[in-house]
């Protein structure tokens, strides 16, 4: 096993392979950086090229996707044969050129993208996603296994970039969903602590709705089961009214019911609120 890049990130990588017992060479631009882990066990290596030739399998996980060409442009850096899994961060069609520069050079590539900070890596909270060929992943997914819940996405290599992003919005959506509501009660002084087990109930219930909505958007058929989109939109008001009334920013709500009220003026009043997920198809400056 070799690891490339040792930043925060990486050094957590390499540190899971070496708990696990797995031998682990590493290499930095920055020496220093070895340090803890040659105490772990680690091997050190002078070059990349050395590096490379000490694993059939590296992890490289760097500034972005220039860095790692960079770095793999050294006359030393022999990729024939050697399979390459990127973890560093960047979008699909990086990740796609990428695929198509390894494979150039003859080595086997999965892209992916690491789900958790780095104190997370080794256990099961953190999630580690690849996407490439499968008999690749396949070959090495026991010793990957290491960082935690390892997640085979598809060939498609800008696969693990997009679900990435998926996330992350996902992410936001949610955190600020929560702050506009604790906002909101800190006008009557309902703490952020006091709010948070009811934000959470209310978080999980949405959930709940996923599956069925997703049925319904591979369908292109949004019946109102639960509410219509116009009953929907009257809500958004009153989220709106209330905030400005108690001196909440009001921006985010105003922002979601003017998508909403797209949706309606194109004729979608009366179906379920995933129908706006041809908003969200649609780019607007």
């Amino acid at each position: 096993m070799t690891v490339i890049g040792l930043g925060l990130m990486g050094r957590a990588l390499a540190s899971a392979f070496l708990r696990a017992g797995h031998p682990t060479t590493v290499w930095n631009r920055t020496p220093a950086k070895a340090g803890p882990l040659l105490a772990e066990g680690a091997r050190p290596a002078v070059t990349v090229g050395e590096a490379l030739r000490a694993s059939p399998l590296t992890i490289i996980c760097v500034t972005d996707y220039q860095a790692v060409y960079d770095l793999f442009g050294a006359s030393d850096t022999e990729l024939d044969g050697r399979t390459l899994i990127n973890l560093t961060s960047g979008d699909s069609a990086q990740a796609r050129d990428a695929a198509r520069w390894a494979e150039r050079r003859g080595a086997r590539y999965l892209d992916g993208a690491v789900m958790a900070v780095p104190p997370a890596i080794g256990t099961a909270e953190a999630v580690i996603l690849h996407s490439g060929p499968r008999p690749d992943f396949e070959a090495h997914e026991s010793t990957l296994d290491a960082l935690g819940t390892v997640t085979y996405l598809g060939a498609d290599h800008g696969l693990a970039s997009l679900y990435d992003v998926a996330g992350l919005a996902m992410m936001w959506s949610v955190l600020n969903g929560w702050l506009q509501g604790t906002a909101l009660l800190g006008t009557a002084g309902v703490d952020a602590v006091t709010f948070a087990p009811f934000a959470r109930q209310i978080a999980a219930v949405v959930a709940e709705w996923l599956p069925g909505y997703a049925e319904q958007i591979d369908k292109g058929s949004f019946p109102a089961e639960v509410s219509a989109l116009e009953t929907d939109v009257r809500a958004m008001d009153h989220l709106i009214e209330e905030s400005e009334a108690v001196g909440v920013n009001a921006e985010l709500p105003r922002l979601i019911k003017a998508m909403a009220g797209r949706s309606i003026a194109a004729g979608h009043g009366g179906e379920q609120y995933p129908v706006l997920i041809e908003e969200f198809r649609t780019p607007r400056d």
